[in-house]
């Protein structure tokens, strides 16, 4: 049985947040991102080692801690005179950074935070980062030299900055964004801005003999800058737009803007003086690979960016952001660190669910104009950034096409915007003539840009053979939770870039941009009959019961009852098919599954989106990313997989879009339903880590007030919550399994057969029981035994090699024939 948490106080929620308990490892708590397939690359493995902070640890002296609290002892540092105008904290062991929110630098500091080292978590008060070897590769990415973070960090630090971690950062950083692969007017180049640094590579045995002898030899150039180029959607674009002429980057439109304070030298850092120069080399196509795999191993990883505005080869794509189309700043920041230097770079932007990310990837292709592949999780997301494209850019509607199982389009003219599926992309098994010709078309070309929807979903292997396959000058991968429950998150700095931005969640609920939601963790308690058979049962079977506990239902249908009547759009979410069937019906609301035909899924969002008899819905877990419901404002969650905190922040973006509703305080609910006393609050207290380390609060629910007063519950009386009991026991252990999607990638396992084949399932009953004395109630299976028998045989091994035996022997004779 597990162990029992202390409730909090219904009445004294706040909004502040505490980190979460830590849950000890189990091995039954499983995670729904053990998507790939196929043995490790254990040389792209030694290199993410390479760049951690444990190796680097390894190698210096590890400092002495005080074994009571340990390494977050700060007490033994001096404090400097001017110690409470200074917002940071630096622990020196693990590179641990506090910031205090409410002070009048953490604006600043805050950004600043955010592009050099990953946010680990940001509740109300005191915000918590870690510097990594990541963190640091991502920082130089976009422009930051290793002694201005350093300069930064001493000047913001409480106490004077330790020196392991100025060591790290110019340890680690000292080869980080020194050199960078820039196709420029169609040309491969290898550039740095060290003359040193140029002959090294010069000098190496690999690298040295992929370039190209010219008349040119060393070519010496400006350093490129932001220049000229606006992003569109911002005012700028709107001056351009209205004077014809051109106007100043938005980065230097903010710096004029901003007020005249005491920064401490935050804002002057990544400013190159205005003479700076680059030195680069020519390589040969054929030789990209090498050098850069080259580079790799030196431990000198090189930058991709991609010089679009001098490429003359690949034609421009006639799209631009319609007048209205005005992108927040929030965006306009993360689009600034793609094009910081008037060049495309690679890398993640990370935003909340509801917060824009379509809109960022829509414009960043608007900005680069050339021929732009966009790649998503599923079918239905396919249609809905083909929609969105159409909706916020001035592209023909001929130049957008789709690749699915269901279409297989081409742009008219010579390039265009194309949206398919990773799994159309990684098909690795005989396609059909029209797909295999659509991908032999793909493949031969050149794109400019390729869009990597929900980024986190795709495993290492898969990355692979989708960059592989296509060739895309630069890649853009978005996401809300750039997290997983194995360490293959990683592989993404190497594979698609650096992350180079993330926002604040709660930040962009205070400004309105996302909606304020409230989070409770309703605890039901088990029944007397279901929680006896809860404690007999196997784990499996013990699922079942904990989702189908009767005081969990009475929960559900309170909430929805309660919303309904204050004009709320309610979703409720179960990953087990057999409880959601129940609850619906049970209820009368629709649902949706994986097995739903695709028009009734489409009729019944259109109905919950415009009807107003409509307010509820039933989803699976095909429902928990890439469904715009921007009318939902409550959430109900009665059965998840497991542990998965992605899961938990993508079903709570399900209803963080911006509500039209102004009311005071909380705009949308989020509830979890969760059975007292059973394995399934530890599975619940995991799932919440994520949330909480982004500072929402969950307030814990002990009895719903009002409930005991409520007309018409279900399963009220001893008699049916025994005839409900009898039903759930009468299913097979493989009721308690959550939904295999199969029209989404999440479900997908490359050559591996997912069908599982029944088990015969034995139970004890009394003859009264059997004879109905105890409510028990009689199923009739009205199935044909003659068919299961046929398909059976049909299966067999031996009948298989039967018939290729025959169809062996057919050939023979027709090929004597001929003969």
């Amino acid at each position: 049985m597990a162990p029992k948490r202390k409730a909090a106080d219904v009445g004294r929620s706040t909004s502040d947040s505490k980190r979460s308990t830590p849950v000890p490892d189990a091995t039954d708590i499983s995670s729904s991102d053990e998507y790939s397939d196929g043995p490790e690359d254990t040389n792209l493995k030694d290199v993410v080692e390479k760049f951690t902070l444990e190796t680097f640890s390894r190698r210096s002296q590890a400092q002495k801690t005080d074994p009571r609290f340990g390494y977050k002892d700060l007490s033994s540092l001096p404090l400097k005179r001017d110690h409470y105008n200074r917002p940071l904290w630096i622990e020196p062991v693990k590179g641990t950074i506090i910031l205090e929110s409410f002070s009048p630098l953490a604006p600043q500091a805050q950004d600043f935070l955010t592009t050099i080292a990953e946010p680990l978590s940001r509740p109300r008060f005191l915000h918590e980062y870690r510097l990594t070897g990541h963190s640091l590769y991502a920082a130089v990415s976009v422009g930051l030299k290793p002694h201005d973070i350093v300069a930064v960090l001493d000047r913001l630090s409480k106490t004077p900055l330790p020196e392991s971690i100025s060591t790290f950062i110019i340890e680690f950083t000292k080869s980080y964004g020194k050199i960078k692969m820039v196709l420029y007017h169609n040309r491969y180049y290898v550039e740095t801005a060290e003359p040193e640094m140029l002959q090294m590579l010069l000098k190496d045995e690999v690298i040295g003999p992929q370039r190209i002898s010219s008349e040119e030899g060393i070519i010496e150039r400006a350093a490129p800058k932001m220049g000229a180029l606006v992003i569109p959607g911002t005012k700028d674009a709107a001056g351009v737009r209205e004077t014809g002429g051109q106007t100043k980057s938005s980065a230097n439109t903010r710096n004029e803007n901003q007020e005249e304070a005491q920064d401490y030298g935050i804002n002057d850092v990544g400013e190159d003086s205005s003479d700076s120069l680059t030195y680069s080399f020519e390589i040969p196509p054929s030789g990209v690979e090498i050098v850069k795999a080259r580079c790799q191993a030196i431990g000198c990883p090189a930058l991709e960016e991609y010089d679009f505005q001098g490429d003359t080869v690949n034609p421009n794509l006639e799209m631009d952001l319609k007048p209205a189309a005005r992108i927040r700043p929030y965006q306009e920041m993360s689009l600034s660190k793609m094009f910081g230097n008037g060049r495309a770079k690679s890398g993640i932007i990370v935003l909340p669910c509801g917060a824009g990310k379509t809109l960022v990837g829509i414009t960043a292709a608007a900005t680069i104009k050339k021929g732009t592949i966009v790649l998503c999780t599923s079918s239905m997301s396919v249609v809905q950034w083909r929609n969105e494209f159409l909706r916020w850019t001035t592209i023909d509607p001929s130049d957008i096409a789709m690749f699915t199982s269901d279409h297989k389009d081409k742009f008219k003219r010579s390039t265009g915007v194309i949206v398919s599926t990773y799994s159309m992309v990684a098909q690795t098994r005989a396609r059909s003539y029209e797909a295999q010709k659509m991908m032999d078309w793909l493949q031969s070309r050149e794109w400019g840009m390729m869009i990597l929807d929900e980024v986190h979903v795709v495993p290492a292997s898969m990355f692979r053979k989708v960059t592989s396959a296509i060739a895309a000058q630069s890649k853009l991968g978005l996401t809300a939770t750039l997290l997983r429950e194995d360490d293959k998150i990683k592989d993404l700095n190497f594979l698609i870039g650096p992350k180079l931005y993330e926002a604040n969640w709660m930040e962009l609920a205070a400004l309105g941009h996302i909606a304020k939601v409230q989070c409770a963790e309703v605890w039901c308690p088990m029944t007397t009959e279901f929680y006896s058979e809860y404690l007999r049962e196997s784990s499996r079977k013990q699922a079942l019961l904990y989702i189908m506990n009767p005081r969990k239902f009475q929960a559900c249908q309170f909430l929805i009852d309660f919303h309904e009547k204050r004009g709320d759009k309610i979703i409720v979410f179960s990953d087990n098919v057999y409880a959601l069937e129940r609850y619906a019906l049970k209820l009368k609301k629709a649902y949706i599954f994986g097995g739903t035909p695709q028009n009734e899924r489409l009729r019944i969002l259109e109905n919950f989106q415009h009807n107003e008899q409509v307010n509820t819905i039933f989803l699976s877990k095909i429902g928990d990313t890439s469904l715009d419901l921007p009318e939902a404002t409550c959430l109900i969650q009665i059965s998840s997989h497991y542990g998965s905190r992605r899961q938990e922040a993508q079903r709570l973006g399900r209803i963080l879009r911006a509500k039209r509703r102004n009311d005071e305080g909380f705009n949308a609910f989020f509830y979890s339903l969760v059975s007292k006393d059973t394995s399934e609050m530890n599975y619940s207290n995991k799932r919440q880590a994520f949330l909480v380390d982004q500072g929402y609060a969950f307030k814990v629910i002990t009895h719903l007030q009002g409930i005991d007063e409520y007309e018409g519950l279900h399963y009220s009386t001893p008699a049916e919550r025994r005839e409900l009991l009898q039903e759930v026991m009468l299913q097979n252990e493989s009721k308690a399994d959550v939904e295999q999607v199969t029209d989404d990638l999440l479900s997908m396992r490359t050559g591996r057969n997912t069908t599982k084949k029944a088990k015969a399932k034995r139970s004890a009953a009394t003859l009264s029981g059997l004879a109905g004395g105890d409510d028990m109630a009689y199923i009739e299976y009205n199935k044909s035994r003659n068919k299961q028998l046929k398909d059976k045989a049909g299966q067999h091994p031996l009948f298989k090699k039967m018939e290729r035996d025959r169809q062996r022997r057919k050939k023979e004779r027709e090929a004597a024939h001929d003969e």
